[in-house]
């Protein structure tokens, strides 16, 4: 068993970020204890690819927890609201949009804590990226600082000295820049879900997420391995 201090919790939504920061974390000989929640998102089936992911790494705990973050609403990605699609990358950084859920990334990062805390881990491995992606202000590095700040006032790993510290690995790379790095550690891309929206099993190809994961493909210059339900454009 590896030692406690190389034990790491992972937020593993099922999408290429999280799987690649996730190979990320095991190539730096972290002991990897997966946290997966099930937050009334429309794109659910990405619970289910989040776990097909945990058994090729071979993680050491998988927890899938149900948090129903429907009942506050304010997304397009938990209620009725229409997912905006076909997008083009100027208008996607002009603001932040109607799929950002409020207090998503503070939320699964206080529980992630909590889960790290009980099971003796001393990271919290994150996909947050700022570069191509959609504007959300929980994916930013100041937001990262101050969620170290915060926990490291308010846990008692904290006050003991023994603080917990996030690595967001992908923070500053591009989309296709992560595509290589998951490349070269051989991450299961074909399992991997990012669509806001899918139409049953398959992406839509045309929101946001779709979009950028599409361009990542195309400019790092490899095949994207999914199904897409529309296949023109990127």
């Amino acid at each position: 068993m590896k030692p406690l201090n190389l034990r790491a919790v992972v937020l593993a939504s099922g999408g290429l970020d999280s799987t690649v920061t996730a190979a990320i974390a095991k190539q730096d000989g972290c002991e990897l204890f997966f946290l997966t929640i099930a937050y009334g998102q429309r794109h659910a089936i990405e619970v289910e690819r989040a776990r097909q992911v945990a058994s090729v790494l071979g993680v050491a705990n998988h927890l899938v927890m149900n948090l129903d973050l429907r009942t506050i609403g304010g997304s397009a990605l938990t209620g009725p609201a229409a997912v905006p699609k076909d997008r083009p990358s100027n208008e996607r950084n002009q603001s932040i949009p109607i799929t950002y859920v409020p207090g998503r990334n503070l939320i699964f990062l206080s529980i992630a804590a909590a889960h790290a805390e009980a099971v003796g881990a001393s990271l919290i491995y994150f996909g947050a990226n700022v570069l191509d992606y959609s504007g959300y202000p929980d994916c930013r590095p100041e937001f990262i600082r101050a969620f170290e700040a915060a926990v490291k006032e308010g846990t008692r790993a904290g006050m003991e000295g023994s603080p917990l510290h996030v690595k967001a690995p992908l923070l500053m790379l591009t989309k296709a820049d992560i595509i290589l790095k998951g490349i070269e550690l051989h991450v299961p891309f074909h399992l991997t879900h990012s669509c806001y929206d899918p139409a049953g099993e398959l992406a839509c190809g045309r929101c946001d997420s779709c979009l950028i994961r599409r361009e990542g493909f195309a400019k790092a210059g490899v095949v994207d391995p999914i199904a897409y339900a529309i296949t023109s454009g990127c």
